[in-house]
C-alpha cells in the first residue's frame, strides 16, 4: 500500500517548488499525521548511489531542499554543520559520507530528512527526542511492508554500510534496505575521538 503526503507523493520530488519559491518553508514537504501513526511497517524510502534505503515512518518530521549549512570545526566527517529550520538549530548528517561512500555535489533533487530520533541519555535521566536532518540523494516514497515480507540483515561483509542495517525488505521484486536509525545518528564508536560528535546531535 502506498500512502500520499501532500501533493508530491508518490515521487517526491521538490524540484519544482525550489524553482516556484525561495521560502524554505513553502518547500518542504510536511508528512501527514494519517501517515505517520507508529506502525513499524511503514517506511519512507529514498536514494543514495544505486541503492533504496528506508526509515520507519513514524520517526520523519518533514523533507526540505537543502539550505545552507553552517560547518562546525572539529567534528566528525559525516555530520556537516547545523541549519537553521525556522528558527530552530538542526545537525545535519550526510548519509553518503557516514556510509562510506563516494561523495556526490548536491543538486535539485538532493534532499534532507528531518527526523525525530530517540536518545538515551544518562545525563537527562532517560530518553529524550531530538531533532536531526540527514542529506538524501532524492526521496522516493511512503510504502508499506507487510511483516512477513521483512528478513533481518544478512551476517555478511564487514563494509562501514553494513553496521547501519535493520533488515531487508520484499516489495515484488525489488528489495529496500531498513536502516537502524539509532545506529546511524548515535553509534560513533571507534569513528571519532571523544563524544563531540554524539554532543552535537544530542544537545
Amino acid at each position: 500500500m502506498n500512502y500520499p503526503a501532500k501533493e508530491t507523493f508518490p515521487e517526491l520530488d521538490i524540484s519544482d517548488r525550489e524553482n516556484n519559491s525561495s521560502d524554505e518553508e513553502e518547500t518542504s514537504i510536511e508528512i501527514e499525521g494519517e501517515v505517520k501513526e507508529k506502525q513499524e511497517n511503514v517506511f519512507l524510502t529514498f536514494d543514495v548511489a544505486e541503492e533504496t534505503y528506508g526509515i520507519a515512518i513514524y520517526n520523519v518530521t518533514e523533507i526540505i531542499r537543502v539550505v545552507k549549512i553552517t560547518p562546525i570545526p572539529d567534528i566528525y566527517e559525516s555530520i556537516k554543520g547545523v541549519i537553521n529550520l525556522r528558527g530552530k538549530i538542526i545537525p545535519v548528517m550526510d548519509i553518503r559520507t557516514r556510509m562510506g561512500i563516494d561523495d556526490k555535489e548536491y543538486d535539485d533533487r538532493t534532499c534532507v530528512i528531518v527526523i525525530n530520533a530517540l536518545f538515551n541519555d544518562p545525563n537527562k535521566g532517560g530518553d529524550k527526542g531530538v531533532d536531526i536532518g540527514i542529506v538524501v540523494d532524492r526521496v522516493a516514497e511512503v510504502i508499506e511492508i507487510p511483516r512477513e515480507h521483512m528478513e533481518p540483515a544478512p551476517k555478511v561483509g564487514e563494509g562501514q554500510a553494513q553496521r547501519f542495517v535493520r533488515g531487508i525488505g520484499k516489495v515484488g521484486e525489488k528489495i529496500r534496505i531498513i536502516i537502524d536509525l539509532d545506529k546511524l545518528l548515535f553509534d560513533f564508536a571507534g569513528e571519532c575521538k571523544g563524544k563531540k560528535s554524539v554532543d552535537v546531535l544530542t544537545q
